[in-house]
C-alpha cells in the first residue's frame, strides 16, 4: 500500500508479473523521452519506448529492460504494461552482444526500408539490454526485494 512518500508499482507483461511493490521513484523510457514518476504525480497514460526501467526505494533500486508498452499513473499507483521486460539479472550479456553484432552487420547490407526499420529496432533492443546490464553492474545498492516467482 502506497504511503504519502511512496508509490505502489506493478510491472507486468502478458506472460508474467516482474515487480509488485513500493517505490519512491520510478524512471521509465517514454516513447518521447524519459519519465520520472514521484508520489503525488498527476494522472498520466504514456507510451513506453525501449530502455531501462528503474524502481527506487530507500536507496536501493531494481532495474529492468523494457521494450514498448504503456505506463499508467493514477492515485499513487504506477502500472507498467510492457510488451517485453526482463530483470537486469536475467539478461544474458553475451547473447545481447551477439544480437547487437548481428543487427549491425545486417544493417550494412539491407536494401528495403522495412527491413532496415526492423533491424534498427533489433539493434536498439540489443544495445539497451546491454545498457541495463551495465547499469545494474555499476549500481551500488541493488535489489529492493527478492524477485517475484509467479510460477508462470
Amino acid at each position: 500500500m502506497a504511503t504519502g512518500n511512496t508509490l505502489h508499482v506493478e510491472v507486468v507483461t502478458a506472460e508474467r508479473e516482474l515487480y509488485n511493490g513500493e517505490a519512491e521513484i520510478v524512471d521509465a523510457p517514454g516513447a518521447d523521452g524519459e519519465l520520472g514518476i514521484l508520489p503525488e504525480h498527476a494522472p498520466l497514460l504514456a507510451l513506453l519506448g525501449i530502455g531501462p526501467l528503474k524502481i527506487k526505494l530507500h536507496g536501493a533500486e531494481d532495474i529492468f529492460f523494457i521494450s514498448g508498452g504503456f505506463l499508467e499513473v493514477s492515485n499513487d499507483r504506477v502500472t507498467v504494461l510492457a510488451d517485453t521486460a526482463e530483470n537486469a539479472d536475467d539478461i544474458d550479456e553475451a547473447r545481447a552482444e551477439e544480437a547487437r553484432r548481428r543487427a549491425q552487420e545486417s544493417l550494412a547490407n539491407v536494401e528495403s526500408n522495412r527491413n532496415r526499420a526492423e533491424l534498427h529496432a533489433a539493434l536498439m533492443r540489443a544495445i539497451n539490454r546491454i545498457k541495463v546490464v551495465e547499469l545494474a553492474r555499476h549500481s551500488s545498492n541493488r535489489r529492493i526485494n527478492a524477485p517475484l516467482d509467479t510460477g508462470r
